[in-house]
């Protein structure tokens, strides 16, 4: 009879992303094996679960505010619904385990489950855990870490260090192949600044002020991903500042890259935020970088990721508050150039990178399924 397993995980892409790519990796090891997924209805994993060929069970659940608000007492009324739909479901659909990628939609079925005696395990993405994680490590049966740093969090015994899964075309895309897919110069250096899926509006604003400073300094080359969202008004503040676009051939600026795994092969330094699924891809690629936490991310994980690099060297991080077009300029300038201190920087963030992260997980999971 073949194996049931759920995947509970959701909100955002660094719960999710991970939770599809375990999928993916218990489909193609067993592919008579039955994943489902279960998620919210305004999660991201509404439309990427399906997109990804799984089906997702839709549940209520709904995060916490952290401070006092009356919209907090909504969310105990979905926690308590989402709870019992969790509960119904589980009991419905009887899985050899369940997984949890983090997120609040993970909390009632990796909790129940573990109250039904069912196999689970849950996988932290970033260097500081989630809430949701960290209450669930303990009654869950085994816990994967993407950082060593992360192992404090946690009841000890049940802590494996696996990494973050990343897709594989992060890891072998050739360098020079990636340039020559982008039209970029092979000869000289490639910044690639980007704020994640949605963009940053802090970190356009000081690109804006650093294309004007390079526009006519074509030493290295910067390719921008604004996020479709503020794409126009990016173009449309260029233009406003008589800078042509379509002129500066040095610099290219994209709303959104769906092969992310050319820009970051083509990458000397990558300029971005500090997610965790950007963590692992910068890592797993061996990429120096100049992170900028985002101040705003829950539990300020951002800031313990950036500073998990930094310390260990692979990476420079600027404050959100302190970034401008001047301070982003003298960071990179700093560094393209010195390639002594750029080698060194990806040598550590190679160091960093797990990029087995997969099949760790994979083969943790396969333990608790016997």
């Amino acid at each position: 009879m073949a194996r049931k397993v759920i995947i509970a995980g959701g909100g955002t892409g660094g719960h999710i992303y991970p939770a599809i790519a375990i999928g993916q990796g218990l489909k193609k090891r067993f592919p008579d094996m039955e994943i489902l997924f279960v998620g919210t209805e305004k999660g991201l994993e509404s439309d990427l679960v399906p997109k990804a060929g799984f089906k997702l069970k839709k549940i209520r659940a709904k995060g916490f505010k952290r401070q006092l608000s009356l919209s907090n007492l909504v969310t105990i009324r979905e926690t308590i619904l989402g709870g019992i739909e969790s509960l119904i479901f589980l009991k419905k659909e009887k899985p050899d385990l369940v997984v949890g990628t983090g997120g609040y939609v993970a909390g009632p079925v990796v909790f129940f489950a573990s109250m039904l005696n069912i196999p689970t395990f849950i996988h932290e993405q970033n260097v500081k855990p989630g809430v949701t994680n960290r209450i669930l490590s303990r009654f869950v049966d085994k816990i994967a870490v993407s950082f060593s740093d992360s192992i404090k969090y946690f009841p000890r015994k049940k802590v494996v260090v696996t990494g973050n899964p990343v897709r594989p075309e992060i890891i072998y895309t050739d360098k020079m192949k990636a340039k020559a897919e982008l039209d970029l110069d092979i000869e000289k250096p490639v910044v690639l600044s980007f704020g994640g899926s949605q963009g940053a509006k802090r970190l356009n604003e000081a690109v804006l002020e650093l294309i004007e400073r390079i526009k006519d300094d074509s030493s290295f080359q910067l390719f921008h991903i604004t996020g479709k969202k503020n794409y126009e008004s990016f173009i449309r503040e260029l233009e406003d500042k008589g800078i042509n676009p379509l002129n500066l051939g040095h610099i290219k600026i994209r709303p959104y890259v769906y092969e992310m795994h050319n820009v970051i092969a083509a990458a000397d330094l990558v300029v971005s935020r500090a997610g965790a699924i950007t963590i692992a891809e910068l890592t797993a690629a061996g990429k120096p970088a100049i992170l900028v936490p985002l101040p705003t991310a829950a539990g300020r994980h951002q800031d313990y990721n950036a500073r998990f690099m930094e310390k260990n060297g692979a990476a420079v991080v600027v404050n959100d508050w302190d970034l401008r077009g001047q301070v982003l300029y003298s960071a990179i300038i700093d560094l393209i150039f010195d390639k002594n201190r750029l080698d060194q920087m990806s040598l550590a963030s190679k160091r960093l990178g797990k990029t087995d992260a997969l099949d760790r997980i994979l083969d943790e999971i396969v333990v608790l399924l016997n």
